[in-house]
């Protein structure tokens, strides 16, 4: 059982609620387990996350926090050049999709029902990131021009179809490597100015 030290259990119950999703998947997720793994009374939680949905939604915006600095330091640690950036990106994008892909599941849900504001601007960052680095290889003519969204959507898709495949157990976690470099390599190819 973990520690629980005064004026963190927020973040405890967080921690908690994503080795749960891990482990269990979302559907399995309670407030009241979550409480006992804690070590705090049932009612403890609820100071937090007024109910389980609660809990989802701030799963689903710690997750796209996280997601985003994943990113991020994977493109800064790529160094300039478009190419490098977008592979770097890409292995990062499908570790976390396959690694914590209940979480991504409950990410994904969660910021499309209403009421979802802050899920919405906290999935921006990952997505804005995408966005840019699509950008960057229109402008420097490794793309070619037209619709970032589009061409973003053709990217998001290939990787969500990888960790699709990885995460059904259709292909082994330890192919991801080389099935991503031929993934990106075939989008550069398919997306060049001719």
């Amino acid at each position: 059982m973990p520690a629980y030290h005064h004026g963190n259990l927020r973040a405890t119950l967080l921690e908690a609620a994503e080795r749960s999703l891990r482990e269990n998947g979302a559907e399995q997720l309670s407030l009241r387990e979550l409480a006992r793994e804690a070590g705090v009374s049932h009612a403890a939680p609820r100071r937090h996350f007024a109910d389980r949905q609660a809990l989802l939604d701030a799963l689903a915006e710690s997750g796209f926090a996280r997601l985003g600095a994943e990113l991020r330091t994977a493109r800064d640690a790529a160094g300039e050049a478009f190419g490098p950036r977008l592979h770097a990106v890409a292995v990062a994008y499908l570790r976390f999709a396959t690694e914590d892909a209940a979480l991504l599941e409950v990410m994904f849900a969660g910021k499309h029902r209403v009421g979802a504001e802050r899920i919405v601007e906290a999935a921006a960052v990952p997505f804005g990131l995408l966005h840019d680095l699509i950008r960057q290889g229109q402008e420097e003519g490794v793309l070619e021009p037209g619709d970032v969204q589009r061409t973003g959507v053709v990217l998001f898709a290939t990787m969500q179809g990888i960790a699709a495949l990885v995460n059904g157990a259709l292909v082994a976690p330890e192919l991801l490597d080389g099935i991503v470099e031929t993934a990106v390599d075939q989008f550069l190819r398919g997306s060049r100015r001719t």
